[in-house]
């Protein structure tokens, strides 16, 4: 058996057709602002994508390029400066930031009905209380990735590897409201393999190359791999796509697969946010 490869650009093309048809109904172009800090080699190629797809589908796109040894004061001036901008509707900080910057209050700073990335305490407190506004955009992806397959979340085993605030934690939220049962793996996990062995849908967003291998994996499972990590100046992702690809049912590549349907998803919450602003 070979598993059937979910392609994350063809199934986020059609979100993205969806939203430029919405977003041309619109009176208001809806309207998105880029904080890129500093000349992160791979922030720059996602900003870049955001950008040109944002553009393509004719959104406002506004692209500010901060310098690495920007302060922590001058970046949360522009926050606020967006925050107050009308004709802008969603907001997104590239993380990481610099070391003399701390994340956590620049998220915290962006207004939640903003918050486009889905990060703030706000967004994710509404998460677990299941009253979604803005969700993360990654999380989002992945959930329409599995959608995209047509199998029934209701009742599966989900297991998902990792636990960061911006995909496994949301994540897992999300397959809890779609009635699936959650088990979160992390790097204090002990027999890592007896938990993913029993998944019928597998998440891995924990960044360690090629850790998810074939003996991991439990037959037709629906495996969906978060991770980007560049190894030997290629890009792979956290499961072994060569291996994994004889026993899963459905698997998403690296590239191709989460990347892409990330971007619609950004762009279809800054897509609500408009619409809700605009009310």
């Amino acid at each position: 058996m070979t598993a059937t490869i979910i392609d994350g650009k063809e199934v986020s093309s059609k979100l993205l057709e969806s939203i430029k048809k919405r977003a041309k109904a619109m009176k208001e172009k809806p309207g998105l602002a880029i904080v890129l800090v500093g000349n992160n080699p791979a922030s720059e190629i996602y900003v870049n994508f955001k950008e040109k797809t944002c553009k393509e589908i004719g959104f406002n796109c506004e692209r500010y390029n901060l310098p690495e040894d920007v302060s922590q004061d001058e970046l949360l001036r522009i926050v606020d400066d967006l925050n107050q901008k009308k004709s802008i509707h969603g907001i997104l900080v590239q993380l990481p930031l610099p070391k003399q910057i701390n994340e956590n209050l620049v998220v915290d700073s962006i207004l939640p009905y903003k918050d486009v990335d889905g990060f703030t305490p706000v967004n994710l407190g509404n998460l677990v209380n299941d009253n979604n506004v803005l969700e993360p955009a990654t999380a989002r992806a992945c959930m329409a990735l599995i959608e995209s397959t047509g199998k029934r979340i209701e009742g599966k085993n989900a297991v998902v590897v990792g636990r960061s605030s911006i995909v496994g934690k949301p994540v897992a939220l999300l397959l809890l409201q779609k009635n699936a049962t959650v088990t979160i793996c992390h790097s204090k996990t002990k027999d890592l393999a007896e938990h993913t062995r029993n998944a019928d849908i597998l998440v891995v967003a924990c960044g360690k190359a090629k850790l998810i291998t074939k003996d991991m994996v439990k037959e037709n499972a629906v495996v969906i791999d978060v991770g980007i990590n560049r190894v030997n100046k290629k890009v792979v992702g956290d499961v072994d796509f060569e291996s994994v690809k004889e026993v899963a049912s459905f698997l998403t590549p690296v590239p191709r697969g989460v990347g892409p349907m990330t971007i619609a998803m950004l762009l279809d919450n800054t897509l609500m946010a408009a619409r809700r602003n605009l009310r």
